[in-house]
């Protein structure tokens, strides 16, 4: 998606340890118009799937989950990672590990809101090892419900997180894959840039 590659690379910072900020636009601060279009895309890339239910985890996937299920029409579930009061009743429940945190999390759905007869389109804002998405993709597989693939909104194409996904049989759709950063210089060079340019 050339609006949102031409965005990282005027706005996004290459930081050590291969982290790539973006919360000026992706997930801090939100862009909403560029969210939009990224629901145009992610609705034009799954159309043929018949999602009728987006799943993503908190807290920084929502605000983009939330703009791509107004393409859908769909409601959108999110995984907590804590256990509060206001979950009441059964839950579906897995272990999470951040990249970006470094720790493990315990992520939470209430079963009322997930399960059989559900098409479930998971969305998040990065993948890069894949942790983060194998637990959600756990959550539907528990629940019963139908994975219909992955929306990310930017993966790291030179981490295992995709790469692993996709062995498994999991239809991910990035609209952005970045194959290499340079944190000195900033370049970011991103997957079919070769195309891009003709």
């Amino acid at each position: 998606m050339k609006e949102l590659k031409d965005r990282i690379r005027r706005d996004g910072i290459v930081k050590a340890g291969n982290v790539l900020k973006v919360d000026s636009f992706l997930n801090h601060q939100m862009d909403i118009k560029l969210f939009e279009a990224i629901g145009r895309e992610f609705k034009r890339r799954f159309a043929d799937a018949e999602v009728n239910k987006i799943l993503t985890i908190e807290a920084s996937g929502i605000g983009i989950a939330c703009v791509v299920a107004q393409s859908f029409d769909v409601p959108v579930v999110f995984a907590k990672k804590t256990q509060t009061k206001n979950i009441a009743g059964e839950v579906y429940t897995t272990k999470v590990e951040s990249f970006t945190h470094g720790r493990i999390y315990d992520i939470i759905v209430s079963k009322k809101f997930l399960g059989k007869g559900d098409k479930v389109l998971l969305i998040d804002d990065f993948l890069a090892n894949g942790k983060a998405l194998e637990g959600l993709v756990q959550l539907v597989e528990d629940s019963g419900a139908e994975l219909v693939g992955a929306g990310i909104v930017i993966e790291k194409g030179f981490q295992v997180g995709g790469d692993a996904l996709r062995f498994k049989g999991i239809r991910i759709e990035s609209l952005a894959i970045v194959d290499s950063m340079d944190e000195e210089t900033g370049t970011i060079v991103f997957r079919g840039d070769e195309q891009d340019e003709q």
